[in-house]
C-alpha cells in the first residue's frame, strides 16, 4: 500500500528497531511508495512512512530493492555530497564514502553480504543514516 511521507522530524530522528518477519507488510508498503515516488525519489527508509523499524528501498533503474536490518560494515574514499531528502525541504552537505560494504536480509529475510559503488553507495547510506535516526 502506497502511504504518505512523513515529515515529522521528531520521529524521524528516533533510531529505528530491528525489523522481524512480522514487518513484511512494512516492507511491502515501503517498496510501493517507493514506486510510487520515483519521479523524485531514489530511496526510503520506513520511518519515512512512519514506520520505526530498520528497512529501507532502494531504486535501481526500474527495481526496487528492499534492505532489511542493514549495516554498513566497511566504508573507504570518502567525499562530499550534497543531498537533498522527501522528507525534508531543501539540500544538505554531508560526507558520503564511494564503496560501502552492506550486511542486509532480503525479503524473504535471507542474509547478504555485497559491496556497494558511487551512486548506489550513497543511496544506501543516506537511507541507513534515516535507521540511525540521522537526519542530513
Amino acid at each position: 500500500m502506497i502511504k504518505q511521507i512523513n515529515h515529522n522530524q521528531a520521529f524521524l530522528s528516533r533510531k529505528a528497531t530491528r525489523a522481524t518477519e512480522a514487518d513484511t507488510q512494512a516492507v511491502t508498503d515501503l517498496v510501493d511508495t517507493l514506486k510510487a515516488n520515483t519521479n523524485r525519489a531514489v530511496g526510503l527508509a520506513a520511518n519515512m512512512i512512519g514506520v520505526n523499524k530498520r528497512i529501507i528501498a532502494i531504486q535501481l533503474g526500474v527495481l526496487s530493492i528492499p534492505m532489511i536490518n542493514p549495516e554498513i560494515t566497511k566504508r573507504s574514499d570518502p567525499y562530499e555530497a550534497t543531498e537533498g531528502c522527501l522528507s525534508l525541504e531543501g539540500q544538505r552537505t554531508t560526507t558520503r564514502y564511494k564503496t560501502i560494504e552492506v550486511t542486509y536480509q532480503d525479503q524473504s529475510f535471507k542474509p547478504h553480504t555485497q559491496t556497494f559503488k558511487d551512486f548506489t553507495a550513497q543511496i544506501i547510506q543516506h537511507e541507513v543514516d534515516h535507521t540511525k535516526g540521522i537526519l542530513i
